[in-house]
């Protein structure tokens, strides 16, 4: 059974209205912008090494060492100006590979969640992995919509997948990825037209791996969309969904990958 990795490459500095969805007279406050230092907050920037029989899988990148010199240049002018990251010596998700003496080469699949600065910031550290898979409506979408940084991918071979029927999700689409039931990317869109959560099982259960559906456990409990969303219906949707899978017997954990109350582990 798989064994999954949970590792931090860094932190992002956001303001609470990015995370967790706010009622307000400001149009904007997920941006930070006019918004007091009160309202800030760092959080990790998880990504997850999954030891599975059939192969080695990473689920996003985080950061690019460019983080730790030049932000500016890196994330956007936009970006820049909402979000700010932290990237210590050692946390890149190549070094970190490095430590388990694990080569970029070596992966068999990278799942890119979604398509968002800082999910795919560090790609083209793992640009030798044998396959770089992501949604076919995230591809669409990060080559159409505002809010994506195609420049980080540029020169990467990633391959979009079509969604088929699956037995989980809100919508019971994805991909069984080794056509045996034991890991399944499941399409979880809202906070982005594409993003999926990624379901593993384990030998002690399920592991969710559920994305920026939330950005917290208290999301899943206490019903709290994200404020980044590009329709309010998916994410709702998704939302419920990861909260009942939540609740299942069988789910050891649904993790949300920026909750500051997600140590790095081991699971499995």
């Amino acid at each position: 059974m798989s064994k999954i990795h949970v590792w931090h490459t860094g932190e992002v500095y956001i303001d609470q209205a990015l995370a967790f969805e706010e009622k307000t007279i400001h149009p904007m406050p997920h941006t930070g912008w006019l918004r007091p230092k009160a309202k800030k907050r760092w959080v990790p920037v998880s990504v997850y090494l999954i030891e599975h029989p059939k192969g080695l899988i990473l689920v996003d990148t985080g950061w690019h060492e460019e983080m730790r010199t030049n932000q500016r240049k890196h994330l956007g002018l936009f970006a820049s100006s909402v979000i700010k990251g932290r990237l210590p010596e050692g946390k890149a998700v190549h070094e970190q590979l490095s430590n388990y003496g694990i080569k970029p080469n070596e992966i068999d699949y990278v799942l890119m969640t979604h398509l968002h600065s800082d999910h795919v910031s560090g790609i083209k550290h793992v640009s030798q992995a044998k396959k770089i898979l992501v949604s076919q409506l995230e591809w669409k979408a990060a080559h159409q919509e505002f809010g994506y940084k195609k420049s980080m991918w540029n020169g990467v071979n990633l391959t979009p997948y079509h969604l088929t029927e699956i037995p989980y999700g809100p919508y019971k689409l994805g991909l069984d990825l080794f056509q045996d039931g034991s890991v399944y990317l499941v399409h979880t869109p809202g906070h982005s037209a594409g993003q999926f959560s990624v379901l593993v099982q384990t030998g002690n259960g399920w592991v969710l791996l559920a994305s920026d559906v939330g950005y917290a456990a208290a999301s899943f409990t206490q019903n709290i969309l994200p404020g980044v969303k590009t329709s309010k219906i998916d994410a709702q949707r998704s939302l419920n969904w990861v909260s009942e899978f939540s609740q299942k017997e069988d789910c050891l954990i649904a993790m949300a990958n920026h909750d500051p109350e997600i140590q790095s582990q081991i699971i499995g």
